[in-house]
């Protein structure tokens, strides 16, 4: 079975090299692996004690990363090597400076496997969340080099579950330990015998929870709010900015927007500002205007919405209207406002906790996303009493760092890495 999906990767890099001339990503994606061995052997000597971390893309390197500056913290002498599938992840944080090296991850051949643990020879390898590759898994357990799993989450739709999946059941075989986001998928684990498990629960919320001590101070967006009511809509597709495009043309002159799109796409945005009855103003055309004039900001750049959060009374998180993804609650929870999601949610067990809690609502239509909001604006003791339930959910549920690093310790203190 090894040699036939080894053959079939193979054949698959034909493929993508085809769509490079079709889609900018994938272009992307292809040439973006051409130097991924001779980038390393630049950056990674003989003599480097390293540790490598797997991100599929870049809400997954934002799971890795409380791990990966504890780890710098606690073991400096340590090289850290980031690996991407995706390039989303790839090109927004390929300089990332926790990183000693951050390369995309060559596809799964034997060959590529072989030849990139050799280069980088990592002591220790942390896949975040999911992503397995079958060949990489082998090589690893063959070198001996301990591999975790991180903020693991499983369903039960898996290929790992269903009876023809033995072939990835035993690639999840030569993982050494894996650390689960919740006791479904540790239940899920143990009905096909791997028993290896802690439930530590997702490392975002260390990483946000960490945020709000941080200085999330921006002039721009203090003087866009002045005293108003201040609904940030982060990471928005455009099937979200339909259903909230109602309630922005009716909502009170008290109440202000910020506009985060998750892709900066030009047209897209000028679409959107020509249904607006409201004033509106780019972020890239600010300067020299009297912010507070406006009552629509639309962030037309990236890197900014998590500090923009901390300015929210209410937040609608995109991705859910469509099929793209739920995109990051826990950010704006972290700083305790209410939340609003589209209605596909079901694969996103922090947002289905959080609305059973009652600190999240999920909207389908646009009827439902005024009404809600329309709520949350004129009830203060509603808006206020959700967004305890926002704050807490996150404060509550923060540890999975310490847990995974008292796991990786140990394995340093009995020098198996």
């Amino acid at each position: 079975m090894q040699i036939l999906y080894s053959f079939l990767t193979s054949i698959s890099s034909i493929f993508l090299w085809v769509a490079q001339f079709f889609s900018g990503k994938m272009k992307l994606f292809v040439h973006g692996r051409k130097e991924v061995f001779s980038t390393l052997e630049k950056k990674v000597q003989r003599n480097d004690k390293t540790i490598w971390f797997h991100c599929a893309s870049l809400g997954e390197f934002e799971q890795g990363l409380p791990i990966m500056e504890a780890v710098k913290s606690s073991m400096p002498d340590y090289k850290l090597i980031v690996t991407f599938f995706s390039p989303s992840g790839y090109e927004i944080k390929k300089d990332a400076p926790i990183a000693d090296a951050v390369t995309y991850l060559p596809l799964d051949t034997i060959s590529n496997a072989k030849k990139f643990l050799s280069i980088v020879h990592p002591s220790l390898a942390i896949f975040v969340k999911y992503e397995f590759w079958p060949n990489y898994l082998k090589e690893l357990k063959s070198t001996n080099v301990p591999t975790l799993l991180v903020s693991g989450l499983f369903r039960k739709n898996q290929i790992f579950f269903k009876s023809h999946g033995g072939f990835m059941r035993k690639a999840l075989g030569n993982i050494q330990h894996f650390f689960v986001q919740d006791k479904h998928s540790e239940e899920l684990l143990h009905d096909i015998n791997i028993t290896n498990t802690t439930v530590s629960g997702d490392t975002r919320f260390d990483r946000v929870s960490h945020q709000i001590e941080q200085d999330n101070s921006l002039s721009f967006v203090a003087k866009f709010k002045g005293n108003s009511t201040c609904i940030v809509c982060g990471s928005t597709w455009p099937e979200d900015e339909t259903v909230l495009l109602d309630y922005i043309n009716m909502a009170p002159a008290t109440v202000s927007f910020i506009i985060a799109p998750h892709k900066i796409d030009v047209s897209n945005i000028e679409n959107f500002r020509k249904k607006l009855t409201k004033t509106s103003v780019l972020f890239s055309e600010k300067e020299g205007k009297d912010l507070s004039q406006f009552s629509v900001l639309i962030v037309d750049t990236i890197g900014l919405l998590t500090r923009i959060y901390s300015y929210a009374d209410i937040a609608y998180v995109g991705g859910a209207m469509g099929k793209t993804g739920l995109h990051n609650i826990l950010e704006p929870a972290t700083f305790g406002v209410p939340i609003v999601i589209g209605q596909h949610l079901d694969t996103f067990p922090e947002a289905l906790r959080l609305q059973r809690l009652a600190g999240l609502f999920s909207v389908n239509s646009t009827a439902e996303c005024t009404t809600i909001l329309s709520k949350l604006v004129t009830n203060t003791s509603f808006r206020n009493k959700t967004g305890m339930i926002s704050g807490h959910f996150v404060n509550s549920n923060t540890g999975a760092t310490q847990k995974i690093m008292e796991y990786i310790k140990t394995l340093h203190s009995d020098s198996l890495i």
